[in-house]
């Protein structure tokens, strides 16, 4: 919704006396009024980013990302990901998340006022601490109840081991103040960047331009796919699906970012624990 200042206009009155009259109105023309500002956004206005510009603007920032984070991969010496000592994966995560925010605050400001929080929704409320245990649920038992018939079908291939092995193996590297590192990156930088990104950015654009279920789906699907492990993607698009639906309900980022964090924090527990 759009608000438009209405401008009083002054009642039609003869022109002073004046030795030149070129630059005079017929008596009795109305007064022109002042120009005319442009509209003012409505609180709760979001930037109005076409799906174009959204895709363009993740795809873009990524590649950025992705080139810079590689060297850093290939500095730190590791074979996988997961392998990266804190300190290399917390340098190859800011590489990442460095040109995706100022990206999405460009194109903020380029469509909306160049706010985070009035642009996308990336504010936090004490009412989004409900997140937590939404967080953990996902973690504990629905995650779950998703692989369980794929590893009755597939018992060689949807195994609990090989589904943590990514988790354990980034957890097995941290020692010490390393450990201070991942948790900073896992728990609280991914899922303000991650949901700032996907439901912040590219499911927002889809669904002002399509509807709310197919920016759901379709940005759960993308942030699926784009973490690269084919094994987490079931349950990865379930989370993504859980994600969006806390995005979408509040119309806010606060629910689905604590969500995501509990999510991520629970996952560490049960890799510690176990």
């Amino acid at each position: 919704m759009r608000r438009l200042l209405a401008w009083p206009v002054e009642p039609a009155r003869a022109p002073p006396p004046a030795t030149d009259h070129g630059d005079l109105l017929p008596v009795g023309s109305p007064a022109v009024p002042p120009p005319s500002l442009p509209p003012i956004r409505a609180a709760g206005d979001r930037a109005d980013v076409s799906i174009r510009d959204a895709a363009v603007t993740w795809f873009a920032a990524y590649l950025a990302g992705a080139l810079v984070s590689s060297a850093i991969f290939a500095a730190s010496g590791a074979e996988t990901a997961s392998e990266l000592g804190p300190g290399w994966l917390t340098a190859a995560s800011l590489a990442q998340w460095i040109p995706m925010v100022a990206a999405i605050w460009y194109v903020g400001k380029r469509f909306g006022v160049g706010r985070l929080a009035d642009d996308f929704g990336l504010s936090v409320r004490a009412a989004d601490l409900l997140g937590v245990p939404l967080g953990v649920v996902t973690q504990l038992v629905l995650v779950r109840l998703v692989y369980l018939p794929l590893e009755s079908i597939w018992p060689d291939t949807f195994t609990l081991d090989k589904i943590e092995q990514r988790a354990r193996s980034t957890y097995d590297s941290a020692h010490g103040s390393g450990l201070v590192l991942l948790l900073l990156v896992v728990v609280v930088g991914a899922p303000l960047v991650e949901e700032l990104t996907y439901r912040g950015l590219l499911q927002g654009a889809f669904t002002r331009r399509l509807s709310d279920w197919v920016g759901v789906i379709v940005v759960a699907v993308w942030f699926a796919v784009i973490h690269f492990q084919a094994i987490e993607i079931p349950g990865l698009f379930v989370v993504g699906v859980v994600l969006g639906l806390c995005a979408l309900r509040t119309g806010r980022l606060g629910l689905s970012v604590v969500t995501h964090m509990a999510f991520n924090a629970t996952g560490l527990v049960l890799v510690a624990s176990t």
